[in-house]
């Protein structure tokens, strides 16, 4: 089974092979594993393998391949709504309805259920009428980044396919061929505070790979202790957008946390955090992570940002 481009997962990926190999692929199976760790890379991998018409499966070349892997493919449907909060037990209900009519154009007709956690009991018990006896055809991929909170009486009828953290140095050379110029600090930093997840790690150093101008003056004034430089950094802030806004604060609490973890022994993402670790207390460190975080609360509610960023000036300095 071609599967390179899920890294790592070297006894799962020979596992699926070894099953592919013997036709004896399961038609429900349960990809569980933390956010960022390839459940849904292996999930378009495993669907296109179910569709390939090659003798190598998936050979991720012929037409079969190709759509199943640009998200294309007729008889691969995803049944979410990513804009919900939980999964609809409608959804669960209609993607149980349209199980009995025949693929369209491939072998298998396919459900993936990226956030099978967020199914209500009700969703759940309408999902295992459809897994418990499905026609031959029929295959369903469960995407669970907390699979404790799906019943036992699903879990029973599935394969678990539990992704696992990648070895360090292939992380880490992962993150250089994706990120090849960002600095190598920020990526082993990354690397170590992702728990060996690629997602995770990508996401780490991406917001960290370079500073906002705010985010730099705010390190800045922080760092020194400044309540003026804290003043003249918010105050052109209440000028701007709630889209504007979020990049920043999410930068300014990423930045925090890294330098509150910095003082327990972790290598920080970036140099402005070691400075920042050096100059504030934890209780400090805390304090103003919280004071961002509300920040993102209060914008998510629509409050004025000038009003937001008196607020934040406000909490952060009264801790200085």
């Amino acid at each position: 089974m071609e599967l390179g481009t899920l890294l790592g997962n070297e006894a799962l990926k020979q596992r699926l092979s070894t099953a592919l190999s013997k036709g004896q692929l399961s038609h429900c199976y349960l990809l569980s594993g933390p956010e960022g760790s390839g459940k849904h890379t292996l999930a378009k991998l495993l669907s296109a393998a179910m569709q390939c018409t090659q003798e190598r499966k998936p050979c991720c070349r012929c037409p079969q391949c190709r759509k199943a892997l640009d998200g294309m493919h007729p008889d691969i449907i995803t049944v979410d709504e990513p804009d919900k909060k939980g999964v609809s037990v409608k959804l669960v209900r209609d993607a149980c309805a349209d199980l009995y009519i025949r693929p369209n154009e491939g072998a298998k007709k396919i459900y993936i259920f990226p956030r099978a956690q967020d199914l209500n009991p009700q969703g759940q018990n309408a999902l295992l009428k459809c897994i418990e006896e499905p026609p031959a055809y029929g295959v369903f991929l469960l995407l669970s980044d907390n699979a404790s909170r799906l019943l036992p009486t699903i879990r029973s009828r599935c394969v678990e396919l539990r992704l696992s953290p990648l070895p360090d140095d292939v992380l880490l050379s992962a993150l250089q061929k994706r990120l090849p110029d960002a600095e190598i600090q920020t990526l082993r930093a990354a690397a170590l505070r992702s728990g060996g997840y690629l997602g995770q790690a990508l996401k780490l150093a991406q917001e960290n790979a370079s500073l906002l101008p705010q985010t730099a003056d705010f390190a800045a004034a922080y760092a020194a202790r400044s309540s003026g430089g804290l003043l003249r950094v918010l105050v052109p802030m209440e000028k701007l957008k709630r889209e504007q806004l979020r990049p920043i604060l999410l930068q300014w609490h990423a930045l925090l946390v890294s330098a509150l973890t910095a003082q327990n022994g972790q290598p920080p993402l970036r140099p402005e955090s070691s400075a920042i670790a050096l100059s504030r207390s934890s209780a400090e460190l805390l304090a103003a992570a919280d004071a961002v975080k509300e920040a993102l609360t209060l914008l998510d509610a629509n409050v004025g940002a000038a009003h937001l960023c008196g607020a934040l000036f406000v909490r952060i300095n009264s801790h200085s």
